[in-house]
């Protein structure tokens, strides 16, 4: 097999050296000198492609095509709708499908999501359109639940302090009485194993939910902190990831002199009627207050502002 192998092989790499030879030389045809410097081009650029480990066949493939990427994209940007009539504004690369308005490709669920935040690791699932309001109120109202933990077992908390000082005297004093040796002395009375679980537990508890600064690494300063951004984008009409595009797009435009705006901004009032799906008065006691299972205004592809919101208008072509 080499044997044949090197045969068929043989005289295509004695060609292709005469052709880099003659590529050289100053006499040599323009046509072949510029056949010799492509073939060189274009064995720099795949080598480029596997240079390394982040390397392999799936970037060879994408690199391949991305004309194709790029032809799909601009036609839908041109035409501005894509299958089933679904307003999009580009194509994602992973799924190869219009990527509608506020759409993002979440890399770890492997799909792409309706007005994506950001990927929860702790929820385990992506917030997007369905479900933000429902990750907005749980981080809400657990702050809200750290907050009343806090000042409401302040009491316990010192009274389990306490405790668990005096266990540790105790245990000191009989530590001593064992050193010196003094076994006609009465032992001091020792706290139950369930005693000491419950202070310690006390004390646990008041640490994690203290919003004092002293303890930084409370799960209510981070929750609260988590709660407050939230409450910002939501003011603003954006999310996480469009906070980023719209920042660098406001960059772009003032480069040139021109203003952004973004199009899904109706104001902090209306912005947080749209987020809680809020229509009338008594909405935010049976939508907000109280558990609620309706659905968020509109359906994710297309956005449109709703019909009490007449001093603004929406594109459906803004990223």
């Amino acid at each position: 097999m080499r044997g044949q192998r090197s045969l068929l092989l043989g005289p295509a790499r004695l060609c292709l050296r005469l052709l880099l030879l003659l590529g050289y030389r100053r006499r040599c045809p323009p046509l072949l000198r510029g056949l010799v410097q492509r073939w060189r081009y274009g064995k720099v650029c795949l080598r480029s492609l596997l240079y390394n480990s982040f390397g392999g066949s799936d970037t060879a493939v994408d690199a391949a095509f991305e004309p194709v990427y790029w032809l799909v994209d601009n036609v839908i940007r041109w035409f501005g709708v894509g299958r089933n009539d679904i307003a999009t504004v580009s194509i994602c690369k992973k799924c190869i499908y219009p990527k509608p308005a506020r759409t993002h490709h979440c890399s770890i669920c492997n799909r792409c999501v309706l007005k994506m935040d950001h990927h929860c690791p702790w929820l385990n699932n992506c917030v997007g359109h369905y479900n933000h309001r429902y990750f907005f109120s749980f981080c809400f109202f657990m702050t809200l639940g750290c907050v009343y933990c806090s000042y409401g077992s302040w009491d316990l908390f010192r009274e389990a302090y306490a405790a668990i000082e005096k266990m540790k005297q105790l245990d000191k004093n009989k530590l001593q009485a064992v050193a010196n040796q003094t076994y006609h002395q009465t032992p001091p009375p020792t706290f139950s194993f369930r005693e000491r679980m419950t202070h310690k537990s006390l004390v646990y508890l008041w640490f994690l939910c203290s919003l004092r600064p002293s303890f930084l690494s409370s799960v209510a300063l981070a929750l609260g902190a988590l709660t407050v951004w939230h409450a910002v984008l939501i003011s603003r009409g954006e999310t996480s990831i469009e906070r980023h595009i719209n920042k660098k797009e406001r960059r772009r435009l003032q480069a040139k002199g021109r203003v952004f705006r973004n199009p899904y901004n109706y104001g902090c009032l209306d912005n947080w009627k749209v987020f809680l799906g809020v229509d009338t008065g008594r909405h935010w006691l049976t939508r907000v207050l109280l558990p609620s299972s309706h659905l968020p205004h509109g359906n994710g592809m297309s956005w449109e502002p709703p019909p009490w919101v007449t001093a603004h208008s929406a594109s459906v072509m803004a990223v």
